[in-house]
Protein backbone atom coordinates (compact mmCIF):
# COMPACT_ATOMS: atom_id res chain seq x y z
CA UNK A 1 0.00 0.00 0.00
CA UNK A 2 1.09 3.40 -1.10
CA UNK A 3 1.03 6.11 1.34
CA UNK A 4 -1.41 8.20 -0.52
CA UNK A 5 -3.37 4.87 0.26
CA UNK A 6 -2.63 5.11 4.10
CA UNK A 7 -6.13 5.21 5.40
CA UNK A 8 -6.32 5.45 9.34
CA UNK A 9 -7.98 2.08 9.21
CA UNK A 10 -4.70 0.66 7.57
CA UNK A 11 -3.11 -1.77 9.98
CA UNK A 12 0.12 -0.88 9.59
CA UNK A 13 0.45 2.92 8.96
CA UNK A 14 3.50 3.84 6.68
CA UNK A 15 3.09 7.39 6.81
CA UNK A 16 6.28 9.07 7.90
CA UNK A 17 5.89 9.69 12.00
CA UNK A 18 4.60 12.78 13.12
CA UNK A 19 4.05 13.21 16.72
CA UNK A 20 2.28 16.16 18.36
CA UNK A 21 0.79 16.66 21.40
CA UNK A 22 -2.81 18.19 21.83
CA UNK A 23 -5.22 19.67 24.60
CA UNK A 24 -8.81 18.93 24.86
CA UNK A 25 -11.61 19.86 27.18
CA UNK A 26 -14.47 17.30 26.56
CA UNK A 27 -17.66 16.70 29.86
CA UNK A 28 -15.40 18.94 31.77
CA UNK A 29 -12.36 17.18 31.43
CA UNK A 30 -8.85 18.75 30.87
CA UNK A 31 -7.21 15.89 28.71
CA UNK A 32 -4.32 15.98 26.54
CA UNK A 33 -3.17 13.30 23.74
CA UNK A 34 -0.42 12.10 21.52
CA UNK A 35 -1.25 12.00 18.09
CA UNK A 36 0.59 11.04 14.85
CA UNK A 37 0.32 10.53 11.44
CA UNK A 38 -1.76 7.90 10.07
CA UNK A 39 -4.31 7.90 12.61
CA UNK A 40 -7.80 9.64 12.34
CA UNK A 41 -8.14 13.08 13.44
CA UNK A 42 -4.60 13.55 14.30
CA UNK A 43 -4.52 17.55 14.34
CA UNK A 44 -7.73 17.86 17.37
CA UNK A 45 -10.82 15.74 18.26
CA UNK A 46 -13.21 15.51 15.34
CA UNK A 47 -16.66 16.94 16.01
CA UNK A 48 -18.29 14.02 15.54
CA UNK A 49 -16.16 12.35 18.41
CA UNK A 50 -17.01 15.30 20.16
CA UNK A 51 -20.49 15.60 19.51
CA UNK A 52 -21.03 12.07 20.62
CA UNK A 53 -19.12 12.58 23.81
CA UNK A 54 -21.38 14.91 24.87
CA UNK A 55 -24.51 13.20 23.87
CA UNK A 56 -23.87 10.74 26.06
CA UNK A 57 -26.43 9.56 28.68
CA UNK A 58 -24.06 9.04 31.47
CA UNK A 59 -26.97 8.04 33.79
CA UNK A 60 -28.00 5.01 31.12
CA UNK A 61 -24.60 4.54 30.91
CA UNK A 62 -23.85 4.16 35.06
CA UNK A 63 -27.08 2.19 35.04
CA UNK A 64 -25.20 -1.01 33.52
CA UNK A 65 -22.56 -1.27 35.72
CA UNK A 66 -19.90 -3.31 36.56
CA UNK A 67 -20.36 -4.76 33.18
CA UNK A 68 -17.33 -3.14 31.29
CA UNK A 69 -17.70 -0.31 28.51
CA UNK A 70 -16.17 -0.69 24.90
CA UNK A 71 -14.28 1.95 22.16
CA UNK A 72 -15.07 0.25 19.27
CA UNK A 73 -12.37 1.78 17.06
CA UNK A 74 -10.71 3.42 19.54
CA UNK A 75 -8.19 5.52 17.39
CA UNK A 76 -5.62 7.67 19.57
CA UNK A 77 -8.14 7.13 22.22
CA UNK A 78 -10.79 10.07 23.23
CA UNK A 79 -13.84 8.24 23.56
CA UNK A 80 -12.13 5.65 25.77
CA UNK A 81 -10.33 7.93 28.02
CA UNK A 82 -13.34 9.77 28.54
CA UNK A 83 -15.45 6.97 29.72
CA UNK A 84 -12.42 5.64 32.04
CA UNK A 85 -12.17 8.93 33.31
CA UNK A 86 -16.13 9.61 34.33
CA UNK A 87 -16.33 5.55 35.62
CA UNK A 88 -13.36 5.20 37.58
CA UNK A 89 -12.81 1.96 38.50
CA UNK A 90 -14.74 0.42 35.42
CA UNK A 91 -12.85 -1.38 33.03
CA UNK A 92 -12.97 0.03 29.66
CA UNK A 93 -12.36 -1.79 26.55
CA UNK A 94 -10.50 -0.17 23.73
CA UNK A 95 -9.99 -1.76 20.07
CA UNK A 96 -8.55 -0.53 17.24
CA UNK A 97 -6.92 -2.44 13.89
CA UNK A 98 -4.69 0.53 13.34
CA UNK A 99 -1.35 -0.64 15.30
CA UNK A 100 0.31 2.95 15.55
CA UNK A 101 -3.24 4.04 17.39
CA UNK A 102 -3.39 1.56 19.81
CA UNK A 103 0.30 2.31 20.72
CA UNK A 104 -1.20 6.07 21.41
CA UNK A 105 -4.02 5.23 22.80
CA UNK A 106 -1.94 3.37 25.54
CA UNK A 107 0.33 5.86 25.74
CA UNK A 108 -2.48 8.36 26.26
CA UNK A 109 -4.23 6.20 28.89
CA UNK A 110 -1.20 6.39 30.65
CA UNK A 111 -1.14 10.44 30.34
CA UNK A 112 -4.31 11.38 31.26
CA UNK A 113 -4.19 8.87 34.36
CA UNK A 114 -6.75 6.42 32.73
CA UNK A 115 -5.43 3.14 35.06
CA UNK A 116 -8.73 0.76 34.20
CA UNK A 117 -8.34 0.30 30.63
CA UNK A 118 -7.47 -2.35 28.13
CA UNK A 119 -6.18 -1.43 24.76
CA UNK A 120 -6.69 -4.67 22.13
CA UNK A 121 -5.22 -4.35 18.43
CA UNK A 122 -7.61 -5.91 15.94
CA UNK A 123 -10.76 -5.72 13.88
CA UNK A 124 -13.95 -5.17 15.71
CA UNK A 125 -14.94 -7.36 18.26
CA UNK A 126 -11.86 -10.14 17.59
CA UNK A 127 -9.78 -9.02 20.43
CA UNK A 128 -12.43 -9.20 23.41
CA UNK A 129 -12.04 -11.94 25.50
CA UNK A 130 -14.11 -15.12 25.11
CA UNK A 131 -18.01 -14.39 26.86
CA UNK A 132 -17.20 -10.99 27.93
CA UNK A 133 -20.48 -9.05 28.35
CA UNK A 134 -20.72 -5.18 27.75
CA UNK A 135 -22.58 -2.22 29.52
CA UNK A 136 -22.17 -0.58 26.01
CA UNK A 137 -20.49 -0.02 22.63
CA UNK A 138 -19.61 3.47 22.14
CA UNK A 139 -17.80 3.63 18.45
CA UNK A 140 -17.29 6.83 15.68
CA UNK A 141 -17.16 4.10 13.28
CA UNK A 142 -14.95 4.05 10.09
CA UNK A 143 -17.05 5.21 7.70
CA UNK A 144 -14.32 5.42 4.71
CA UNK A 145 -14.12 1.16 5.40
CA UNK A 146 -17.32 0.95 3.78
CA UNK A 147 -21.06 0.48 4.70
CA UNK A 148 -20.52 -3.42 5.42
CA UNK A 149 -17.45 -2.79 7.70
CA UNK A 150 -19.78 -0.39 9.47
CA UNK A 151 -22.98 -2.42 9.39
CA UNK A 152 -21.32 -5.71 10.46
CA UNK A 153 -19.84 -3.77 14.15
CA UNK A 154 -23.81 -2.83 14.65
CA UNK A 155 -24.67 -6.77 13.37
CA UNK A 156 -22.16 -8.21 16.48
CA UNK A 157 -23.30 -5.72 19.11
CA UNK A 158 -26.12 -7.29 20.85
CA UNK A 159 -24.69 -10.24 21.32
CA UNK A 160 -22.11 -8.65 22.91
CA UNK A 161 -24.40 -6.91 25.49
CA UNK A 162 -25.91 -7.69 28.56
CA UNK A 163 -29.75 -7.15 28.76
CA UNK A 164 -29.93 -3.54 28.65
CA UNK A 165 -26.83 -2.36 27.42
CA UNK A 166 -26.05 -0.05 24.92
CA UNK A 167 -24.97 0.99 21.25
CA UNK A 168 -24.18 4.45 20.84
CA UNK A 169 -22.57 5.84 17.52
CA UNK A 170 -22.56 8.78 15.47
CA UNK A 171 -22.81 9.43 12.04
CA UNK A 172 -23.07 12.49 9.22
CA UNK A 173 -26.17 12.73 7.87
CA UNK A 174 -24.33 12.65 3.72
CA UNK A 175 -22.59 9.60 4.71
CA UNK A 176 -25.40 7.32 5.52
CA UNK A 177 -26.52 8.24 8.76
CA UNK A 178 -30.49 7.82 7.84
CA UNK A 179 -29.29 4.09 6.11
CA UNK A 180 -27.64 3.31 9.29
CA UNK A 181 -30.33 4.58 11.68
CA UNK A 182 -33.00 2.10 10.15
CA UNK A 183 -29.93 -0.81 10.18
CA UNK A 184 -29.56 -0.33 13.75
CA UNK A 185 -33.36 -0.65 14.45
CA UNK A 186 -33.66 -3.63 12.17
CA UNK A 187 -31.45 -5.24 14.61
CA UNK A 188 -31.97 -3.97 17.89
CA UNK A 189 -35.60 -3.47 17.46
CA UNK A 190 -35.09 -0.10 18.55
CA UNK A 191 -33.51 3.39 18.13
CA UNK A 192 -33.17 7.18 19.28
CA UNK A 193 -31.56 10.21 18.09
CA UNK A 194 -29.87 11.55 21.22
CA UNK A 195 -28.42 14.71 19.30
CA UNK A 196 -28.58 16.51 15.96
CA UNK A 197 -26.03 18.91 15.36
CA UNK A 198 -23.45 20.03 12.01
CA UNK A 199 -25.11 17.31 10.20
CA UNK A 200 -24.34 14.80 12.36
CA UNK A 201 -26.44 12.34 14.17
CA UNK A 202 -25.87 10.56 17.23
CA UNK A 203 -27.72 7.20 17.38
CA UNK A 204 -28.58 5.19 20.55
CA UNK A 205 -30.10 1.46 21.06
CA UNK A 206 -30.47 -0.88 23.55
CA UNK A 207 -30.59 -4.50 23.94
CA UNK A 208 -33.70 -5.83 24.94
CA UNK A 209 -34.38 -7.23 28.32
CA UNK A 210 -33.72 -5.99 32.28
CA UNK A 211 -30.56 -6.80 34.43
Amino acid sequence: MSRADDHYYTADPRSERNLRLIAEEIRGLSLRFMTDAGVFSKARIDRGTRILLEALPLDALQRSAPAPLLDLGCGYGPIGIVLAKLFPGRLVYMVDPNRRAVELARRNAALNGARDVAVLEGEGYEPLPPGVALGAIVTNPPIRAGKRVVWDLVDGAPERLVPGGMFTCVAQTKHGAKSLRAHIESVFGNVQELEKEGGYRVLHAVRAGAR
